[in-house]
């Protein structure tokens, strides 16, 4: 009975140690704080990889929204803040604005749900696996990412 008891306590920390890992994972590292009124924070942990070096991240931000044929994006910009007294960097998306469209007339009144990226000044970061990415945006304002690697390829340029 005792061993019972104390398997199934032992289980249901472990279920909650997982189910918390996510927001006290990044404690652990560093006190980043928390979101402000209107903001969320978005975490990226990138996974270790070899030539880091050679490895960019792209942040795309944006929102889900109902656009036509037409080209869409918003306006922004990705700033590199400090933690204070770590060293650590986080970046904010203060203010999101548009969206803005091109102007082409659409055959039809087709309009779809799309995902429109904000478009802006320093949303590629250095590659680094040691610490999370952080962001703050604003809320409603989905954050995701990709990867860029360069390929060791040297391309000469020509002397003219």
């Amino acid at each position: 009975m005792k061993r019972t008891v104390v398997g199934a306590l032992a289980l249901s920390v472990a279920v909650s140690a997982c189910a918390s890992a996510g927001g006290s994972a990044l404690s652990k590292v560093a006190p980043f704080p928390e979101a402000e009124a209107g903001f969320a924070r978005h975490v990226i942990w990138l996974e270790k990889a070899d030539h880091e070096d050679a490895k960019k991240v792209e942040i795309i931000a944006g929102k889900t929204i109902e656009v036509d044929c037409n080209h869409h994006r918003f306006g922004g910009s990705l700033t590199e803040q400090t933690l204070s007294g770590w060293g650590y960097s986080y970046y904010e998306l203060k203010e999101v604005k548009g969206p803005a469209a091109t102007m082409m007339a659409c055959p039809g009144d087709s309009k779809e749900e799309r995902f429109v990226p904000v478009q802006g000044d320093g949303f590629l970061l250095r590659y680094n696996s040691k610490l999370p990415v952080v962001v703050y945006a604003p809320e409603g304002v989905e954050v995701n990412y990709r990867v860029w690697e360069a390929n060791h390829n040297l391309i000469p340029a020509k002397q003219q």
